[in-house]
């Protein structure tokens, strides 16, 4: 489990590539300072296990539906990545609940400046819209952010200059894929109202919700 605080940006030193596999080692140093090896570092918002470690890089495997669900494809040499240990247990939660579980990848198609914050609108997939609401939690690329809009198939998020200077997202602009995970409870919420994995009709209904202060 993760909160989507970025503890420091990696920088990738190689990439070995497989068939639709890859073997990523990443410079870093925070991340490595207790790292043992099986341990878990969310890479771009990506849960990936250690491998092999030293004082200065990890290297992590990609397999191959993480390969084809997730950006992490697209990484060159040199690219930066957000990087987060797994939470400790007794721990402050900064974010919120994050897996490392990307449910799909989102394109930035704006980009706008607004007093000391940067407005990103980013385009999803369809069966993503679902689990968005104004207010609520989204990871992108692992970062811990509130959606401030939501559109048939655009969400909002907005960065602070921290934020901007300190994750991946401040180098990225209009065109650039992120990885989506969306909220852990959004997810059980839907489910529960579809009930589409019993195939029966659920009595958790939108006024159910509405009546125990869910709204």
């Amino acid at each position: 489990m993760f909160t989507g605080i970025i503890e420091e940006l990696g920088k990738v030193e190689s990439i070995r590539e497989g068939n639709e596999a890859l073997e990523l080692t990443v410079q870093a140093s925070t991340v490595l300072e207790d790292v043992s090896l099986g341990d878990s570092i969310a890479v771009n918002g990506v849960c990936l296990t250690v491998t092999h470690f030293s004082s200065h890089e990890a290297r992590f495997d990609v397999m191959p539906e993480t390969y084809k669900a997730t950006s992490l494809r697209e990484l060159k040499k040199g690219s930066e990545v957000n990087l987060e240990r797994s939470m400790a247990a007794g721990g402050r939660f900064g974010g919120h609940m994050v897996t490392g579980h990307v449910d799909g990848v989102g394109t930035i198609v704006q980009k706008e400046r607004e007093s000391n914050a940067v407005y990103y609108d980013i385009r999803l997939p369809d069966e993503l819209m679902s689990y968005f609401v104004y207010k609520g939690s989204v990871a992108v690329d692992g970062t811990s952010l509130t959606v401030f809009g939501v559109k048939s198939n655009t969400i909002t998020i907005s960065l602070i200059p921290h934020t901007m200077e300190h994750t991946v997202l401040g180098h990225k602009g209009v065109g650039d894929t992120v990885n989506i995970e969306t909220d852990l409870i959004g997810k059980y919420v839907v489910n529960l109202l579809s009930n589409s994995s019993h195939g029966k009709e659920s009595n958790v209904t939108e006024q159910f919700l509405k009546d125990n202060g869910f709204y």
